[in-house]
């Protein structure tokens, strides 16, 4: 006689706001549900569990959190069973107001509890609503399980928190202090990523170039130089890229070991932010408009072909033309590979979120970041140009969200180009290498002929997928 079937496992759904660690904190998540005996799925409405995992850096994350959360209302009154739960960044600054803005959520965690989740959930069904924030990191992220949803590629994250204090950010306030990860933790966690089939890594950090300056006691220390050769010497690894680092702390040893590791990959963002030292000043960066050029000039000395891309915030506080037509300046003179432009949203608790006598009016900023686009644009197809006629390795992530009959894929510089395969009945999986003549250029993307495939990617795991917007 056979057994009767067990019980349905519950089924989980993660939507991912804002940056590569928050996506990167969905994979642990993802780990510790599944963990638990539960199942992802990509459809909301089907799932029993819904997490949102929540940014604040800018009030749009905030206006996305607040939407999505109106409509899952729905959902809630529909299906009582099914829990929400908000963590992340914006959980941890405004626990109050999630609770007070959507009643029907039923676990509100942060950032540094994310090993909890699990737990709170399962509480919740029997004690109702929970608001559950620590301030200080329980254990360190990659501690947990983790569930990927690319198999070829991974974040690894070798630090938490910022000791920086940029005057309108608010990491430090929702990450805490830099914690640094040992160094041997790192490469073991490389190690193992490369025996389930990875061959590109990010590393992650809030300002990677500081990383190991709380570890160690004496005269070592590890540095973010030590841990790049580190982990180019781990076999397996094709490809190492990372984020973000901080222009004042950009070292010439970490430009050294960038040029002198093979898979360190040819691709540097380093954000600007604004290029008038005043406007720099009131900011807390802690470099001039001079000391980042020339820091910028010494990394592509060293490391032929590098790509350089940056962020640029329109509209600080105080801002004058001048002060912005100086930020155009050092953007025309750095030449930039491809830029992310934001304008400034005042954050609560920041230092520039109290300068609201020197915001700047709304047409203003709208003119600067339609004049400050078109450098963008203009420098990136001028790059992108001079790399028609060339053959690129690049490393294929999977169809085009456009036209399932063209492969999307990455340069070492994080170029997107897509290709047509040569055999469209046999199309290169995810995770091969292949090179790619460039045939044809746009401000953000390259076009090119399939030439050949030159590594097929190893077996793997299955993954789970994590929805990110």
């Amino acid at each position: 006689m056979s057994g009767s079937p067990g019980p349905t496992p519950r089924r989980f759904y993660i939507r991912t706001y804002g940056c590569q660690m928050n996506e990167h904190d969905s994979e642990r998540i993802a780990g510790l549900l599944s963990a638990e005996g539960m199942e992802p799925t990509d459809d909301v409405e089907a799932a029993d569990v819904v997490v949102l995992n929540t940014c604040c850096i800018r009030e749009n994350a905030d206006n996305k959190l607040y939407g999505h959360l109106g409509r899952l209302k729905a959902l809630k009154a529909e299906r009582p069973e099914v829990q929400i739960a908000v963590g992340g960044c914006l959980a941890q600054k405004d626990r109050e107001l999630v609770v007070q803005r959507a009643g029907h959520v039923d676990v509100v965690f942060g950032t540094h509890n994310l090993a909890d989740a699990p737990a709170l959930l399962e509480r919740a069904r029997w004690e109702g609503p929970i608001v559950e924030i620590v301030e200080e990191h329980e254990a360190y992220p990659s501690a947990l399980p983790a569930r990927r949803d690319v198999a070829h590629s991974a974040w690894v994250t070798i630090q938490i928190g910022c000791d920086n204090s940029c005057a309108f950010c608010i990491v430090p306030i929702v990450r805490g202090r830099e914690v640094s990860r040992r160094l041997g933790d790192i490469v073991r966690e490389v190690e193992e990523l490369v025996a389930d089939g990875v061959s590109e890594i990010t590393l992650l950090g809030q300002n990677v170039n500081s990383y190991g300056r709380d570890l160690g006691a004496g005269q070592y220390r590890p540095r973010f130089a030590d841990l790049l050769r580190a982990v180019d010497a781990v076999d397996g690894i094709r490809r190492i890229r990372f984020t973000s680092p901080h222009p004042k702390d950009l070292r010439p040893e970490t430009i050294a070991a960038m040029a002198e590791c093979p898979a360190v990959c040819e691709h540097l963002h380093l954000p600007l932010q604004a290029g008038s030292n005043e406007t720099l000043a009131r900011m807390h960066r802690g470099y001039t408009a001079e000391r980042y050029l020339a820091r910028l000039a010494a990394a592509r000395a060293a490391i032929p072909d590098l790509a350089v891309t940056t962020d640029v915030i329109v509209g600080f506080p105080g801002e004058t033309e001048a002060d912005f037509e100086r930020t155009l300046e050092v953007f025309d003179e750095a030449a930039y590979d491809a830029a992310y432009t934001f304008v400034f949203s005042p954050r609560p608790g920041t230092p520039a979120a109290g300068m609201s006598d020197d915001f700047v009016p709304a047409d203003a900023v709208r003119d600067r970041m339609r004049r400050l686009t078109e450098h963008v644009e203009r420098h990136a197809l001028v790059r992108h140009q001079a790399r028609v006629g060339r053959v690129e390795e690049v490393l294929v992530d999977g169809p085009s969200k456009t036209d399932p009959a063209v492969l999307a894929a990455r340069t070492r510089q994080n170029k997107l180009v897509h290709f047509v395969p040569r055999d469209p009945t046999d199309p290169p999986r995810p995770g091969t290498y292949a090179d790619v003549r460039v045939t044809r250029a746009a401000p953000h993307w390259l076009r090119g002929d399939h030439v050949a495939t030159t590594v097929a990617p190893r077996p793997t795991k299955v993954r789970i997928p994590v929805t990110a917007v």
